[in-house]
């Protein structure tokens, strides 16, 4: 492990990074406890100055990750192992994906898969007239597009390094292993105390950012099964209830807490999934949910590289731009997680169960939920529309309620209310354990009683950011959040590449693994042995 302190309070922890991000952590809640509204407008001021740089900026760097996790999955290294070469994976399948997915978009996926398509159903760049047939197509193909593979790459990427440097390269499961072969010694150092920070700093405003969102959509669920109208003060006690399990759960470990909370969300998701199926406008629900996934995959480039240069309004500012920054913020929380459940499985396994399986989980949750608030709208008795805009977070609720199921809806809303619970404390339990990791340089058991205190300044965090002014102020926090820690993943693609340079899986220039010969030959038949052999050397049969 990386500088841990052998006694004192701060035993099992670096005390530089632990110390620096404490200070910073608690400066920021200090002075947006006091501060709230300059806290507020300040956020806001930087979004404005930076979002013309962010634009594009943002658009690059997720493109290229995207490319360049589909050439390590397809391409020379792919059979490279996150580990030994011959050592199994820790987890099942199943609990891999439930982990993995669970951690990574739950809390998010709940509060947008209506909210979103809703919304870019009434206005975007793609179409000429809202709330059209069309419209609808267009809005669900740019929900998938934020929450599809793009997305999904800056998460394995990260992860993908943490893994690789970790189980192959006996390294301390932590951000700043993905920099030694750039920066050698100087990693365990300064330099490293700041990438690290930097990677602590990200995680903790973006799973604020998320908890932030999870908990006014609960209140709006709240509302609508018991009545409890939303309020600031009934957010606040949502946040303490859910940190304070959450905490408890982190503190079990990652084989029974974690584990089993996320595969009971799992299940859980499945049942609403097949719930909606059912009761919903089944037809129509399938057919959106093909219609709109073939038109994603065949705009995905076009939209990768979309950076809104002809257009005056802010639509790339507010959706793209803080949607990579919310996913570019996660990535050392969510990869760190996904490194922790992903050893023993190849480039190849990972890059395929990452990037596929919870794009197409996503799909199908946003065809069903989405399309099932268009069809009322284009269709039904409509009302969504109208509640979106007066709260963006009681989206899915007015949807169930726009089904007309009666008691049935209600207890349906009910069913949501627990599902967002749990996932929220999914996603506080995972985020309160890679926060510690990093902090404890890289020890996979860090010590509980910093997982408790983590836990506790996660909670009050999102309480101050809620204050501080709702949704704008958590989507202005997590874009600045992410832009320092963009600089380490760059970093992280060329220590990766230099490592991956040493693999004995790569091919040689001027190699040759095998001896040329005729496609029905056996090498037997051929009397040939095929060993390597270089340019200037000719082959011959013995």
């Amino acid at each position: 492990m990386y500088q841990q302190a052998q006694r004192g309070p701060l035993k099992g922890m670096n005390p530089r990074v632990t110390l620096i991000t404490f200070v910073v952590v608690a400066v920021s809640l200090i002075y947006g406890a006091f501060f709230t509204e300059r806290l507020g407008r300040g956020l806001a001021i930087a979004r404005v100055v930076l979002d013309p740089f962010l634009e594009w900026y943002y658009v690059l760097l997720v493109a290229f990750l995207l490319l360049f996790m589909v050439w390590l999955g397809m391409g020379r290294y792919k059979n490279v192992r996150l580990g030994g070469d011959f050592e199994q994976p820790e987890f099942t399948f199943f609990s891999w994906v439930a982990m993995l997915f669970a951690a990574g978009t739950g809390v998010g996926i709940l509060f947008w898969s209506v909210a979103q398509p809703i919304l870019q159903f009434q206005d975007n760049p793609f179409i000429s007239e809202g709330m059209s047939p069309d419209a609808a197509r267009v809005a669900m193909r740019l929900t998938y597009f934020h929450w599809g593979l793009n997305g999904w790459a800056i998460f394995s990427f990260v992860a993908l390094v943490l893994a690789y440097f970790s189980y192959r390269g006996k390294m301390p499961l932590t951000i700043r292993s993905g920099l030694k072969p750039l920066f050698g010694k100087h990693t365990d150092g300064a330099l490293g105390d700041v990438v690290d920070a930097l990677a602590v700093f990200g995680t903790v405003f973006g799973i604020a950012t998320t908890l932030g969102l999870g908990v006014q959509q609960m209140n709006a669920g709240l509302d609508a099964v018991f009545g409890l109208q939303s309020s600031l003060a009934l957010q606040l006690v949502v946040t303490a209830v859910i940190m304070s399990v959450a905490t408890f759960s982190v503190v079990s470990g990652v084989k029974r807490g974690v584990r089993l909370l996320s595969e009971a969300n799992f299940w859980l998701s499945i049942a609403v999934v097949v719930f909606m199926l059912l009761f919903g406008p089944t037809q129509y629900l399938i057919a959106i949910t093909v219609e709109s996934a073939g038109d994603y995959i065949q705009n995905l480039m076009g939209m990768t590289f979309h950076t809104n240069a002809t257009r005056a309004d802010g639509w790339q500012s507010e959706w793209t731009v803080f949607f990579w920054g919310w996913w570019l913020a996660w990535s050392p929380f969510v990869g760190m997680f996904i490194a922790r459940v992903s050893r023993g499985r190849t480039f190849r396994e990972f890059v395929m169960g990452v990037l596929l399986v919870p794009t197409l989980i996503t799909i199908v949750w946003i065809g069903l939920f989405g399309g099932t608030a268009l069809y009322h709208e284009l269709f039904g008795v409509g009302g969504i529309v109208a509640a979106v805009d007066r709260d963006v977070a009681t989206a899915l609720f007015a949807t169930i309620e726009a089904m007309g199921l009666g008691m049935l809806g209600q207890g349906v809303s009910a069913v949501l209310v627990l599902l967002i619970a749990t996932y929220l404390i999914t996603s506080a339990n995972a985020g309160t354990l890679v926060i510690t990791t990093i902090l404890a340089g890289g020890d996979p058991e860090p010590p509980t009683a910093h997982r408790l205190l983590w836990g506790a300044l996660l909670g009050l965090l999102t309480s101050v950011l809620l204050m501080a002014g709702g949704l704008e102020t958590l989507q202005a926090a997590v874009i600045m959040a992410a832009l320092p820690f963009s600089v380490v993943i760059m970093l992280m693609i060329a220590g990766l590449l230099k490592a991956l340079h040493r693999e004995r899986y790569a091919a040689r220039t001027g190699e040759r693994v095998e001896a040329p010969r005729e496609p029905w030959a056996d090498l037997d038949d051929a009397g040939v042995e095929p060993v390597p052999v270089s340019d200037d050397e000719v082959y011959k049969p013995n």
